[in-house]
């Protein structure tokens, strides 16, 4: 079984993945720590993420197995990371190491933006996170925050605002809802008020397959 979840920064996609994979006992790959590792790469070289070359070849060679996610997770490779994927050849790059996750048994779950619509067309369960702005920008600012790094809500909604309009009014796999997925807003939403939710949908999806 395959479990596509996409949707805009700081919706809750990722949270949901993580727990939907452990509920069902499946594989679960943030195809977004992908793209921030390209983009890690290309600042750890002292590279721009605009470099097109740069972030192709770098897209070529990164290994999930040797993932730090601490630093993956840092404010300033988001920003980079939301340039890079942009790059059609980058994403080209990435584009089999996601399917073959993905169909490895005994099941997955890929949380992004293009999962439903590129990646995995075909999957089981499909569901479009989101929230509105002002609640993602709250929540990516006490993530920050958390981590101990210095975030201005204004900044980071402004932020998540610009890379909205670059993920999707990008040429290649823009950020969209597949038309069979299921829409789930998560703005009024706690995080065990929204697995409920996407817990849900999954099973009404299973119950309608053994039909």
């Amino acid at each position: 079984m395959i479990i596509a979840i996409d949707g805009p920064a700081a919706s809750g996609k990722g949270t949901l993945a993580k727990k939907l994979a452990a509920h069902f006992g499946f594989h679960h790959l943030d195809t977004g720590l992908l793209y921030r590792a390209v983009a890690l790469a290309l600042l750890d070289a002292g590279h721009k993420p605009t470099e097109r070359d740069k972030a192709i070849a770098a897209a070529k060679t990164i290994d999930p197995a040797k993932f730090n996610e601490t630093s993956l997770k840092r404010y300033d490779v988001g920003e980079a990371a939301s340039v890079v994927s942009a790059i059609p050849e980058v994403r080209a790059a990435l584009f089999k190491l996601q399917q073959d996750f993905a169909a490895a048994p005994p099941g997955a779950v890929l949380d992004g933006r293009d999962i439903g619509t590129v990646i995995c067309p075909h999957a089981d369960v499909k569901i479009f996170v989101t929230a509105s702005p002002q609640v993602r920008a709250h929540r990516r600012t006490m993530e920050l925050r958390g981590r101990d790094e210095k975030a201005d809500e204004a900044a980071v909604l402004a932020d998540i605002l610009a890379r909205d309009e670059r993920d999707r009014s990008r040429r290649a796999a823009p950020l969209i809802q597949a038309k069979d997925a299921h829409l789930l807003d998560t703005s009024a939403l706690d995080i065990d008020g929204s697995f409920k939710a996407a817990l849900a949908l999954v099973e009404r999806a299973k119950s309608q397959a053994k039909r």
